[in-house]
């Protein structure tokens, strides 16, 4: 009987910790009622910008790079000068790995105009994590941004949820 009642004790406290911690994770993101609540956002006193075709703007190189999920479901890389403007493509290397973690989908780019075209389409996937490897030339050391592409509508601005610009 003794053991029982421990049992109940580390279940609730578990339970206790854990849903706990999920509340606060949570917190600003969403109401009470399953909406997004962006101003409460710790993020939402940022300013995100967002790519000019309306993809995600990726910082982490220079030129930063804009990724854009076409119709087709190819991807659209456009480097960008901190100004904003086109840069045309130079010596930049880019591949991505995508799709379920399972079976990924690796995509590879080649030159499109002033800019970058994947090969072959991503997958029908509404969500799936994307790692993206960039190198500034094909010999330097390359840099990974991961996020998951979401291909929500945000119901909050006018971009899909992978390129969202409202802060959450």
């Amino acid at each position: 009987m003794k053991q029982k009642t421990q049992l109940k004790v580390l279940l609730i406290a578990t339970l206790a910790i854990f849903g706990t911690s999920y509340c606060y994770a949570t917190a600003g993101h969403h109401d009470g009622n399953g909406e997004h609540s962006h101003a409460t956002s710790k993020v939402a006193a940022q300013k995100v910008q967002g790519g000019p075709n309306g993809g995600r703007l990726i910082t982490i190189v220079d030129p930063h790079m804009e990724f854009l999920v076409t119709s087709e479901r190819l991807v659209q890389i456009t480097f960008l000068g901190r100004d904003g403007q086109v840069v045309p493509v130079a010596d930049q290397v880019v591949s991505a790995v995508g799709g379920d973690r399972s079976a990924p989908t690796k995509v590879e780019f080649v030159k499109n105009g002033d800019g970058l075209i994947s090969t072959a389409a991503l997958p029908e996937m509404k969500r799936m994590p994307i790692i993206l490897q960039i190198k500034a030339t094909p010999a330097a050391p390359g840099v990974r941004e991961t996020f998951y592409l979401n291909m929500s509508n945000c119901p909050s601005c006018e971009y899909k949820e992978y390129a969202c610009i409202c802060g959450h």
